[in-house]
């Protein structure tokens, strides 16, 4: 892993809700074909955009006490969190043009 930081239920509330910038949450799953075509990708947007917004990965079947919490139905789903609020929900895998269109207002 490089720029995007594993979260799960024990540290969401620290390393998502208590940041003091905004926080892409990538709730994924090992199985799920279309998180992991998305993934290098939220790598590179992390990395280019630290200074701005951290990009964190939750594992879904690993941590589903949020994933219940934030009513995710469907994966790969990108939550922005910003002051502990859920400002943003993109949903599915996109290109990283799309990406960046979607996020340009944190970024």
């Amino acid at each position: 892993m490089g720029a995007t930081k594993v979260v799960t239920d024990d540290t969401f509330e620290t390393e998502v809700l208590q940041s003091d910038k905004p926080v892409i949450v990538d709730y994924w799953a090992e199985w799920c074909g279309p998180c992991r075509m998305v993934a290098p990708v939220l790598e590179e947007i992390a990395s280019e955009h630290s200074d701005k917004i951290d990009v964190v990965k939750l594992n879904i079947d690993e941590n589903p006490k949020v994933a219940q919490r934030y009513q995710i139905m469907a994966i790969p789903t990108m939550n922005v969190f910003h002051n502990g609020e859920v400002v943003k929900q993109i949903v599915g895998a996109k290109p990283k043009a799309a990406l960046l269109r979607e996020l340009a207002e944190f970024i």
